[in-house]
């Protein structure tokens, strides 16, 4: 099986490293310095859960790949996704699956729109994965968790998604293939959300959040905020959402923060919009009362 990883990132570089470190044929998309690095020493992968590797994976820009895939994975940010139609049509065949990996709700279906010819399915991740350097993606902590499914409509065969989970558990990925993917990934977003919002309002890591007081009460605050969002959406949770967004915080390494905190702190541009104000916005349509979430807007105005 052929696999792309468009976006070689925190997420998609330590997907990439595990894939290849498993002997997979993996190819990645990066651009600058750190793709240079990539070409030039191969991927650098820093893992909790591997150990410390330099990998030969084919890299190229976007507009350079010109093979085929099977599985291609999307990492790139929530704003980015317009850029990325042109390399999803050449490198797809009628029976690639794309699937999204990115912390924005909605994402497989907005990619699905912009390329129809193509099967995108929707998918999150569980992972602290961040580039630690040009051409080195570090891995922390022991969480590294994919999540996958088709929509109904889709008619992708069961079997056929297991078969990829298989293989990428082979590579060290736990992964579940999702009997509802919608809800899935509301609950991904509505952890990263809660998760990027706190680390960014108070700025500071996720030990922070993992011992009782304010920063806590926060991330508290924010996910009773978002489970109600999605209660009124139709989202029917396998267990308590705020237990549940509790107990990840808990196992996350206490130097770990959110890529949108990260990027805040650089000035870069962030994904603030699709964890912050559209959380809002949709929570104001539903009608649900949102203090907490407001109270961080006040701090992150457009």
């Amino acid at each position: 099986m052929k696999y792309l990883v468009v976006g070689t990132g925190g997420v998609g570089g330590s997907i990439a490293g595990f894939l290849a470190l498993a002997g997979k044929e993996v190819a990645c998309i990066a651009r600058g310095k750190h793709l240079e690095a990539i070409r030039r020493n191969g991927l650098h992968l820093k893992s909790d859960l591997k150990g410390e590797h330099y990998l030969p994976v084919k890299a190229c820009t976007a507009e350079e790949f010109s093979g085929k895939a099977d599985v291609i994975f999307v990492c790139v940010k929530g704003y980015s996704i317009d850029s990325i139609k042109e390399v999803l049509e050449r490198a797809s065949t009628p029976d690639t699956l794309v699937i999204p990996i990115l912390n924005v709700y909605g994402t497989g279906p907005r990619i699905g729109r912009l390329v129809p010819s193509v099967t995108v399915l929707d998918g999150c991740i569980y992972i602290v994965g961040f580039v630690s350097g040009e051409g080195e993606i570090t891995q922390m902590g022991t969480i590294f968790r994919m999540v996958f499914g088709a929509r109904p409509e889709q008619g992708v065969s069961p079997a056929r998604l297991e078969g990829i989970a298989e293989e990428l558990r082979s590579c060290g990925i736990k992964v579940d293939v999702s009997d509802d993917i919608n809800r899935d990934t509301f609950i991904k977003w509505a952890f990263i959300s809660a998760m990027a919002c706190t680390g960014a309002y108070h700025d500071v890591p996720m030990g922070e959040v993992q011992h009782e007081g304010e920063v806590r009460n926060t991330f508290i605050g924010l996910s009773t905020e978002s489970a109600e969002i999605g209660r009124r959406s139709g989202v029917v949770f396998p267990e308590d959402p705020v237990a549940y967004n509790l107990k990840v915080i808990d196992k996350l390494d206490p130097h770990s923060t959110a890529s949108m905190q990260k990027d805040i702190a650089r000035g870069h541009e962030s994904e603030i919009q699709g964890l912050l104000f559209d959380m809002i916005e949709l929570g104001e349509r539903l009608g649900v009362d949102m203090p907490t979430y407001h109270k961080v807007a006040q701090k992150f105005s457009k």
